[in-house]
């Protein structure tokens, strides 16, 4: 039998290891590259030709929804699993939207990630039961599909990673650091954030992101 190929994209080299020993003891399935960062992953993939691709959201530089969008327009035919340990409520339809064909959480059992796995090379969509009411709920909606049902929806994929981070503690300087962009860029980013979530100033961004960081689920 031949082995489906698995490219990981993940910068915890444990977690890295520890879904390569999970993939690698399937008779059909072969990880064929790792990849800490999503530049990694790019200057990989024409080496190693994987058969899918699974994506952390957390990333160094270039973050795990850029990446999906990258790898859809120069791999379009790649299957994208993300496997994070973001909640999937937030990130879920965020990811498919960027052209991921599955999202599980890393909190899962081990078994389900073998299935969102297989199912995703397969041609299909894995979502969880709870993020397939939550996409439904939203088609069906009397009130359309563009309803916003939280102020957070404004934001796009790249505010709300700096939101997250704001609400963890980091400062501009940190943020600049962690995602290897300019205080300028981040400082722009805060302002667009400010202005969507209607704030008057960075101490109530501050509280505001707080308080979202503490009680999102």
């Amino acid at each position: 039998m031949s082995k489906r190929k698995v490219l990981i994209v993940d910068d915890h080299p444990i977690l890295r290891k520890g879904l390569t020993l999970l993939i690698n003891q399937e008779p059909d399935l072969i990880v064929c590259a790792e990849a800490e960062h999503a530049q990694m992953a790019l200057d990989v993939i024409d080496s190693v030709s994987p058969d899918m691709a699974i994506v952390d959201i957390s990333l160094p530089g270039i973050d795990g929804i850029e990446l999906i969008k990258m790898l859809r327009l120069r791999h379009k035919d790649l299957p994208v699993l993300v496997v994070s340990m973001h909640d999937e409520a937030l990130y879920a339809e965020r990811s498919l939207r960027a052209g991921a064909r599955g999202y599980i959480m890393k909190q899962e059992a081990l078994e389900k990630v073998l299935v969102a796995i297989r199912k995703v090379l397969d041609g299909e969509i894995f979502v969880s039961e709870r993020v397939t009411t939550k996409m439904l709920e939203k088609f069906v909606s009397t009130e359309g599909i563009r309803e916003t049902t939280s102020p957070i929806d404004l934001l796009s994929n790249r505010e709300l990673t700096v939101f997250r981070l704001i609400g963890q503690g980091h400062k501009t300087r940190q943020i600049a650091e962690k995602l290897h962009l300019s205080i300028k860029t981040v400082e722009s980013y805060r302002a667009h954030i400010k202005d969507k979530l209607k704030l008057t100033d960075g101490t109530d961004l501050l509280k505001y992101a707080i308080q979202w960081t503490q009680t999102s689920p």
